[in-house]
Parts: structure tokens; sequence; C-alpha cells
């Protein structure tokens, strides 16, 4: 168990904070959901229907989205783009050292589309998937709160024509950008002794790449 905990403490860690504050999210937004159910004179639901509901259900797909839009737009990137000094961008050419050059020729040498971009299409895919759960789950609880009122049902055509969904996704789209943005830019002249995702304390600014 010991030896499991080290090879695996910082997955068991992440995973072990997503439940918990996934969990905080879905309490505290049954209660948002049945306090805007009141307000329209709607039965409440329980903590078992609102997990199966569309506020629950858009809210959540809405963060996923932007997550893997965000890893999976990163990851493209830096293959094809560089910024000089960071820890996050991946070194010159004319930096490489001959042990790099190498590596590149035997990764340059490996076949099939799958082994070469296998986590770009994965969280692609992942981002696609996100981005439809929470469009499908946007429209239902719009629809929810029209009937509610006594309006019209919009189809998913004239949904996509109004600004709320696109409101949803894009606060957190640029959010992410931004977060990416100064992680890159940060990691020139900052460090943190230990983190994979810093250069070593002593490196100077120019150098690129941990």
């Amino acid at each position: 168990m010991k030896q499991y905990w080290t090879n695996n403490a910082l997955s068991i860690v992440l995973l072990s904070l997503f439940v918990l504050i996934w969990l905080v999210q879905a309490i505290s937004g049954w209660g948002v959901h049945n306090e805007e159910l009141e307000q329209l004179k709607q039965h409440t639901l329980g903590f078992g229907e609102y997990l199966r509901s569309a506020h629950f259900w858009s809210s959540t797909a809405e963060n996923w989205e932007s997550e893997f839009l965000q890893m999976a737009a990163y990851v493209v990137m830096t293959v094809y783009l560089r910024q000089r000094g960071s820890a996050e961008s991946n070194p010159y050419p004319e930096d490489k050292t001959p042990e790099d050059k190498e590596k590149d020729r035997q990764d340059d040498a490996v076949q099939g589309f799958w082994k070469r971009n296998s986590l770009t299409v994965v969280l692609a895919g992942l981002f696609v998937t996100s981005l439809l759960v929470h469009l499908w789950n946007s429209l239902r609880e719009y629809n929810l709160e029209q009937l509610a009122e006594g309006q019209n049902a919009l189809t998913l055509g004239q949904f996509l024509k109004k600004p709320e969904f696109w409101f949803e996704s894009s606060q957190n789209w640029q959010s992410e950008f931004l977060a990416v943005a100064a992680i890159v830019i940060l990691t020139i002249f900052l460090r943190q002794i230990g983190s994979s995702q810093s250069k070593a304390v002593t490196d100077p600014n120019d150098k690129t790449g941990d």
C-alpha cells in the first residue's frame, strides 16, 4: 500500500479533490436550483433527481469542456509554437542537446496516427463530448424555464442563435487561455523548487524548457 501511494499520490490526491469539490458543487447547486424552482412555483427536486437534472449536467459539462479545450489546444500549440525562456515551451532546435535530437529522431520514426497523436485525439474527444453534454442540457434547462414562464420551448437551432450558451462557454474559455498564458510567461522569471512545472532555481531566465 505504501508503494502504491508513492507511485500514485498525485493522481489520488487530484481525483480525491475532484470528487470532494464535485460533491460540494452538487449539494450547493441542488440548493440553488430548488430556490429557483420555488420562485417559479415549480416542485422542488430531491438530491437524486437533481443529479439527473439538466441544471446539474449543464453546469458540470460547462466547466469540463473549457478544461479539455485548454489542454487539447495547449498540447497542439506546444508542438508548433515556442516561448523563449518558458519552462512550458519545447526548447528551440538550436538549443537542443545531442541526446534531445536523438530522441526526436526516435519519436519521428514511430509509425501510426494513434501512437503519434493519441493524447490530442483523446483530449479533443473529451472536449467535444463535454461541449455536446453542456449544449444539450443547457437547452433542456432553458426550455424548462421557458415553459414554467408560459413561453414556447426552442429548437436546438433557435437556441444556438441566443446568447445564453455562448456566454456560458466563452466566460470559461477565456479564463483557461489566460491561465495558460500566465504560466507560460511567469515560468520565464519565477521558480518553484521541486516542481515539474518550473525550471531549476539556478537556471537563467532565457533557458527554454524544464
